[in-house]
């Protein structure tokens, strides 16, 4: 068995998502709220090499190729004053909880908020905003300015449309991110608890990837996947080469 070449060719098939990885960071990188994905690689056991190979000496053992996982980084972004007061930035922990259009309530750190046709508080993709008490509605016209306070309680003019709902979750790395900056809790492990974070009014929080970091990740990730390229093709060469000298008839 020519564990060389698996091994290269499990190093290029990681990489490959590495450079795919690297690509949704920096097409989302000025999302508000995204969260990057992160990849790791870790050698895994493959199989056994029986004793008495070239490869094993004397005694057989197993051998590891490279494996690569992706999490997601919940470190904070930059809270970025935008002087729009729809937008709310979260600082500390937690999540707001939105509403997608089939009902199921998603987390995001994204609080670049709106007032849709019918008055209720929505995000730019149009998911209704969830208040403690269920999606805040406001008054379209006439109602005076919107205020939210650090507690999430909004006011518009004098008077009191609700609270955001904030949550935050034990193990917030258990996650699943569905598109942008949404996250469902489908984990039976995830448990919601209150968030300690405050309310910014008037700021977005920033992606947490950077643009310039990932370009960088790229070109490393490049270099390594050329460097496997390469084995492999040395590989190749010495199977061509053991082949045609020992169907050689001379």
């Amino acid at each position: 068995m020519n564990v060389s070449l698996y091994q290269a060719a499990a190093a290029l098939n990681a990489n490959s998502r590495w450079q795919e990885v690297i690509a949704e960071n920096m097409a989302s990188s000025s999302i508000p709220g995204f969260r990057k994905q992160q990849l790791s690689q870790a050698a895994v056991q493959a199989g056994l090499m029986p004793a008495g190979s070239a490869a094993s000496s004397k005694s057989p053992h197993f051998f590891s190729i490279p494996k690569a996982t992706t999490t997601t980084s919940f470190a904070t972004g930059d809270l970025q004053n935008t002087g729009d007061n729809n937008d709310v930035g979260i600082e500390g922990k937690g999540f707001f909880q939105v509403q997608l259009p089939n009902g199921t309530i998603a987390s995001t750190r994204d609080g670049e908020f709106q007032m849709n046709s019918r008055g209720q508080l929505v995000t730019n993709q149009g998911y209704a905003v969830m208040g403690e008490g269920g999606p805040i509605q406001l008054a379209p016209t006439g109602a005076g300015p919107l205020s939210i306070a650090a507690d999430g309680t909004v006011s518009q003019g004098a008077e009191t449309k609700g609270k955001l709902k904030l949550v935050d979750f034990n193990k917030p790395e258990l996650l699943t991110q569905i598109s942008g900056a949404y996250f469902l809790a489908k984990d039976t492990k995830l448990q919601p608890q209150p968030a300690t974070g405050t309310l910014r009014q008037g700021y977005l929080e920033g992606s947490n990837t950077s643009a310039v970091g990932e370009m960088a990740n790229m070109m490393t990730a490049m270099r390594t996947f050329e460097a496997n390229q390469h084995v492999i093709q040395i590989q190749d060469d010495r199977l061509a080469k053991v082949i045609n000298e020992l169907g050689s008839t001379n």
